[in-house]
């Protein structure tokens, strides 16, 4: 049986210039990166702003599991699918980050038959785009620190210096550090961090940004520090905003690239869901809403981090309405629910499957919050049997969910041909009524509280002494009327990872409070989330190579 890479490598790729002409796009559309990327022109975005909008149809699964769930693999088979039926179809995904790739999760290309390619491109440098988020914070950083070196005029407090660097790969070393170290002409000595670049603010502000207008107002309001008076300091105060924009503005054109059936796909951005707000660019979705009739986008993680993210933040501020959720399940990460060992998940356990649906329970139950249709698929696998499907597909049919059957690692679009169809009967037939789950002129605590209670099911919320202090300064400041963007383990609906299934009667321990005053949302660390990965015992680095021939083996 082929890798994910060799399947890829073996792939015989349409022109791009090609595959946009699906879309009714010319060659002067694009801005050409080879022969099979591109980024879309300002131009051509300004021409088919007039298009009527297509549907919106949102990916999401449950919680992830070390068995797997596909959810990125269903997005693109699915996307195959609409291609196959004759569908005029557009994927929006994310970016895949350098730190998975390289440590343990692998890429985020999909899998098997229903992949984006080029797959070796998109996993490592791509169109370079995380490499210029990567320099706009970090020339940021270096302008804070040198606005302090030379005078310092804004009265910037070293001490309350929030703004932190960043880097696109698991660095645990780098997560607390001294810079400025040496003679007085090195700087002045202080405690500095790094956050993955995934993690960033910039990331998100690029994500979130309509134009470039709008983006240069969101770095020009990215708190940087605080002066002795405990005043905010921002990106326009230290005068980086500019050279800032002059990084991003290639980034904030979107990509396109295609399917292994030459569906295309923009991909763009690449947020985490668990430290941020895991979505892929509004840019990209907007623009995939004017071209196609049907839009496929995904959202990092479970629907506890990504699609509530999504809706809450993403469709909150661009104004999108989507018109169907896709939630992915397997039956091996079921029963991993119900307490089943990772190496005895391909035996038939109706019992454990009973015992861990819970969880898909859950994210029904909290889909249903957001008032728009849900197709159930399961990702299936040769180790799933008959009882195991009838008996999912029952449980979701007794809760309104329509439910189809994915075979898209496979046989690819043929294989989710029974779940298009699903979500075409779905958007035909159920209205979908979206709205979000909170105001966002309530407060703080009360966004958080909301997310906490109905979202993840806990019984009260926590915080620490030095998040109830930057709580106070964020009301006193007038940030209050921000959405939330929770931070928090992805393999749990609490804050504690081992705690499997519908956790209950836990306490959300919410550890720091953060404010990205550009991006526009309060963020709320919690547990032991960490902003910047540690690589594991084993990583996915130690099995990447490239042979004689330049052709790169072990990536995934």
């Amino acid at each position: 049986m082929k890798s994910d890479i060799e399947i890829a490598q073996d792939a015989e790729l349409k022109p791009i210039k090609e595959v946009a002409s699906s879309l009714g796009l010319s060659e002067d559309d694009l801005e050409l990166y080879g022969k099979y990327k591109a980024k879309l022109s300002d131009e051509c975005m300004k021409k088919a702003s007039n298009n009527p909008d297509g549907k919106l149809i949102l990916v999401t699964a449950i919680n992830p599991t070390p068995a797997g769930e596909g959810k990125t693999t269903t997005s693109i088979g699915l996307g195959q699918a609409f291609g196959k039926m004759g569908i005029n179809a557009c994927l929006a995904l994310r970016e895949p980050s350098l730190g998975p790739c390289f440590g343990i999760k692998g890429g985020a290309a999909g899998g098997g038959n229903a992949q984006v390619v080029p797959m070796e491109d998109l996993n490592l440098h791509f169109t370079g785009d995380f490499h210029a988020i990567t320099t706009a914070n970090n020339l940021l950083a270096a302008m804070v620190d040198n606005h302090i070196q030379q005078g310092n005029e804004l009265g910037i407090d070293p001490r309350a210096v929030v703004w932190k660097r960043c880097l696109d790969i698991n660095d645990r070393n780098l997560r607390n550090i001294v810079v400025g170290l040496g003679a007085k002409a090195d700087g002045m000595v202080r405690e500095d961090h790094f956050v993955i670049t995934v993690a960033s603010e910039i990331m998100a502000i690029l994500c979130l940004a309509d134009d470039m207008n709008d983006l240069k107002k969101r770095l020009g309001r990215i708190i940087v520090a605080y002066n002795f008076n405990g005043d905010p300091v921002t990106a326009d105060d230290v005068g980086a905003t500019g050279s800032m924009a002059a990084l991003l503005k290639d980034a904030l054109k979107p990509n396109m690239i295609q399917t292994l059936e030459h569906t295309p796909a923009l991909v763009h951005g690449g947020p985490f869901a668990n430290i941020a707000h895991g979505c892929n660019s509004v840019r990209a979705t907007k623009m995939a809403m004017k071209l196609a009739d049907y839009t496929i986008t995904e959202a990092g993680f479970g629907a506890d981090l990504g699609a509530e993210k999504f809706f809450d933040i993403k469709c909150n501020m661009a104004g999108l309405k989507p018109d169907c959720v896709v939630l992915v399940a397997t039956i091996r990460a079921l029963k991993y629910n119900g307490g089943v060992p990772k190496d005895e998940l391909t035996n038939e356990n109706v019992d454990a499957l009973k015992k861990g649906i819970c969880n898909l329970e859950k994210h029904i139950e909290n889909l249903q919050k957001y008032n728009v249709p849900i197709v159930v698929t399961l990702n299936a696998f040769v180790s799933d049997t008959d009882r195991e499907v009838e008996f999912v597909k029952n449980f979701c049919e007794e809760r309104g969910c329509e439910f189809a059957l994915s075979k898209v690692w496979e046989l690819g679009g043929e294989g989710g041909i029974e779940l298009a169809q699903a979500v075409i009967d779905s958007i035909n037939n159920k209205p979908s009524n979206f709205k979000p789950l909170y105001d966002n002129n309530l407060t703080i605590e009360e966004k958080i509280e909301k997310v906490a209670k109905e979202i993840y099911g806990a019984k009260d919320v926590a915080y620490s002494k030095a998040a109830s202090r930057e709580l106070a300064r964020l009301k006193k400041l007038g940030f209050d009327n921000m959405p939330v963007c929770m931070a928090k383990t992805q393999y749990s609906l609490s804050d504690d990872a081992s705690l499997l299934g519908r956790p209950t009667d836990f306490t959300l321990n919410i550890r720091e409070i953060t404010v990205s005053a550009g991006a526009g949302f309060i963020v709320a660390i919690t547990g032991q989330i960490m902003t910047m990965p540690g690589l594991p015992k084993k990583p996915a680095a130690l099995s990447i190579d490239v042979t004689d021939d330049g052709v790169i083996t072990g990536l995934f």
